[in-house]
């Protein structure tokens, strides 16, 4: 499974620079950015660190039960685009 694009989208989200994200996960900025563009398969330890440094975890829950994220993120900015339209 490819989780490098969220996992990426998750520490740019949470205004983290891979150097940043890499001392908080105890791993190499190298890891980091061969993680992101999916070179390196994490760990699934990696991925839930990941996501509670990032403050993500219900994003990283989500990837991690197969829900498409992309998908689940279109479509809750479409709900909130419409109920603030609503108002």
């Amino acid at each position: 499974m490819n989780f490098g694009t969220v996992l990426k989208r998750a520490r740019m989200i949470a205004g983290l620079s891979q150097e940043e994200l890499a001392e908080k996960l105890c791993m190499g900025r190298t890891a980091i950015s061969r993680i992101e563009n999916d070179r390196l398969e994490p760990r699934i330890s990696d991925v839930i660190r990941w996501g509670q440094a990032t403050q993500a975890t219900e994003l990283i829950a989500a990837m991690l039960c197969g829900i498409d994220v992309a998908t689940l993120l279109q479509n809750i900015g479409m709900l909130i685009g419409g109920f603030i339209l609503w108002f």
